[in-house]
């Protein structure tokens, strides 16, 4: 289970009152794509569905769901709905129109609110300048209270996405591996960290699961479809021998390798004449992780780069076929 269904399960058992924001239909530019969801309670909030001005609206009209009346604008009310929903949430009440102006988007979403039978409503919200949006883009945005029975879907839901996340393995649990596991803690995939040395795991977040092997090369011959491999251990035998391995595999989404261009080309040597490695397979390997156009060897700008590399390579061509939507 990861830390984001933990927090799910821990929001609704805090909630015993709380409303599904989600996104219906979302046409031209929107913040955040059709299916996007947030829960809202009368103090707290859970997700997202893009913020600004469209969000903060969505969660005034389930609160005033939630209290089980109506849903009357807090604009119309004489009350800054936008700064209501940013003093619960605990953010900063961002630049924006006048509160004239954003009663007046408020109206106009009202008068494209309909119901949903008797369980909730539908916002149809034009995302300009009657909201301070600049999108250009119109979404439907439904809200419905949470019954017993939404609640068990919910968590059923996240479950199983927590089984389709992709699977990023970071072989060896040094200052970059540590970096890397710290990244990729924050983001929606499986991280596994394998290492031969105990006390290299011992500083590892939460959220990643760490693996502690004797021969780490057999976890990518168990690692699942679409998955990122990215090797950097304290042993350049050990990390070519972990590559090779990884090469073999065509529906890897990602190879890497932390090094230099003098140990990129040892490697070539190696892979080639001792290895029975291919220049098909070679050109697969990402070496040095990161990219060449920083020279900043630091570990955690390391990390960093390496991780926007790692997931655009998750999220296109063919892992994004195989792993959700994120």
């Amino acid at each position: 289970m990861t830390a984001t269904t933990r927090s799910l399960i821990a929001f609704l058992a805090a909630s015993p009152e709380a409303a599904l924001v989600e996104v219906a239909e979302a046409r031209g530019s929107t913040p955040r794509e059709k299916g996007a969801w947030m829960l809202v309670s009368p103090v707290a909030i859970f997700g997202t569905i893009g913020g600004g001005q469209l969000e903060f609206m969505a969660i005034d009209k389930a609160r005033a769901m939630l209290k089980g009346r109506a849903p009357m604008l807090a604009a119309e009310a004489g009350i800054d709905a936008a700064s209501d929903a940013l003093a619960v949430s605990g953010e900063a009440s961002p630049p924006g129109p006048s509160p004239r102006s954003r009663g007046e988007g408020a109206r106009r979403a009202d008068e494209g609110q309909r119901q949903v039978g008797t369980a909730g409503i539908t916002l149809d919200i034009p995302l300009g300048p009657e909201i301070g949006q600049c999108c250009g883009g119109r979404v439907a945005v439904g809200i419905r209270p949470i019954d017993d029975a939404l609640r068990q879907e919910l968590i059923r839901d996240a479950e199983a996405e927590d089984a389709r996340r992709p699977h990023v393995y970071v072989f060896g649990g040094g200052h970059v591996g540590l970096a890397l596991a710290s990244a990729f803690a924050l983001l929606p995939v499986e991280t596994i960290v394998v290492e031969t040395r105990a006390d290299a795991l011992e500083s590892m977040p939460d959220p990643v699961t760490t693996r502690l092997t004797p021969m780490p090369e057999e976890m990518v011959r168990e690692a699942p479809a679409g998955a990122a491999f990215v090797v950097l251990t304290h042993d350049h035998a050990l990390d070519f021998l972990i590559v090779a391995e990884a090469l073999k595999r065509d529906d890897a989404a990602y190879v890497g390798m932390i090094g230099s261009k003098t140990k990129k080309a040892t490697f070539k040597s190696w892979y080639l004449k001792t290895a029975g490695g291919t220049e098909k397979g070679l050109a697969r390997l990402v070496s040095p992780i990161g990219g060449e156009i920083v020279k900043d060897k630091r570990p955690a700008v390391i990390a960093a780069l390496a991780a926007a590399e790692i997931m655009t390579a998750l999220l296109s061509g063919k892992a994004a076929a195989q792993i959700p939507s994120l």
